[in-house]
């Protein structure tokens, strides 16, 4: 693990990026816009708060994300998650039925996915050979877990909770603790320079997934992947998916659960009053990622 610590400081990740520096001011915007009495603040004031100036925060959001900073607090505000909560239920099921006639698309980013046998399963990886590495991406350090038949595991960095790459490391193998482990950025890297690069989403590269859980978790995870960029959902509606909306506390420990970060999204559900909810990798993240995502469709509209 000291290798781990020393790896994760020297290089914040295998390959930095500007967009992972990004970051860091985005973080920063972020929870300074959501709190209560900052949710409609200027440019000037979340500028001066950021420590840059107003032309250098427009450029920050611009690349970032694609919008403008007023843009993306729309984005993020309360009254949107509650109006994209409207839909909710037809947008899952329709995501649903697309998903099962359409070849396989079960959100934006293709992927396809497999499951561990029960066997497999109550083993806790025994005989089971990963890869790890510690990797850069536009929502910070994040550590990715694959095996040879898919990435099992993408988790951030919570930095709001003053974790680092070893905290994010630990808490996905510890659901493997038989497993073996190697140190290989080599074998991770590739399939995260798909995952965060949407011009790679295609179907003839999909991501594949190692999805390793109870059936109930697996059935919740397969649900998430339903859910389409730019849609909220709440418990109760995933719940109802599976099986019954009596089912939406169990629905929301499986959510919590998910080893598979930005990929499985869970950051697309949230309370039926269009509150956050909860988010494994902090709630500063999660209104990151629907604010980014908000951007990419933005720029798809823009498209010809």
């Amino acid at each position: 693990m000291a290798e781990l610590i020393e790896f994760a400081e020297s290089a914040t990740g295998d390959r930095p990026t500007s967009q992972s520096a990004d970051y860091r001011l985005i973080r920063e915007a972020v929870a300074y816009l959501h709190r209560a009495e900052r949710a409609s603040a200027g440019l000037e004031d979340l500028s001066a708060h950021l420590g840059i100036s107003p032309s250098h925060c427009q450029r920050l959001f611009k690349r970032w994300c694609g919008l403008s900073p007023k843009e993306f607090a729309s984005a993020i505000a309360l009254d949107r998650a509650r109006s994209l909560l409207l839909d909710s239920a037809s947008v899952l099921g329709t995501a649903h039925a697309v998903g099962m006639s359409g070849g396989g698309r079960l959100h934006d980013l293709f992927v396809s996915h497999e499951a561990m046998t029960p066997g497999e399963f109550k083993r806790r990886g025994a005989g089971l050979a990963m890869s790890w590495g510690v990797h850069a991406t536009p929502f910070g350090a994040a550590v990715a877990v694959a095996t040879k038949r898919g990435l099992a595991g993408l988790a951030f960095v919570d930095e709001d909770k003053g974790h680092g790459p070893d905290d994010a490391l630990n808490d996905l193998l510890r659901r493997w603790p038989g497993a073996s482990v190697e140190h290989r950025p080599e074998e991770t890297q590739p399939i995260l320079d798909i995952v965060f690069d949407r011009s790679r989403w295609n179907a003839s590269e999909p991501v594949r997934l190692v999805m390793i859980g109870t059936d109930w978790e697996v059935r919740v995870w397969q649900a998430l992947l339903q859910i389409p960029m730019g849609s909220a959902v709440s418990y109760r509606d995933v719940a109802e998916q599976v099986c019954t909306a009596k089912a939406a506390r169990a629905v929301g420990a499986a959510v919590g659960k998910n080893p598979l970060s930005f990929i499985v999204p869970c950051h697309r559900v949230m309370r039926s009053d269009g509150g956050l909810g909860g988010y494994h990798w902090g709630l500063n993240r999660k209104l990151a990622l629907i604010g980014w995502e908000a951007g990419q469709l933005a720029a798809d509209a823009r498209k010809p």
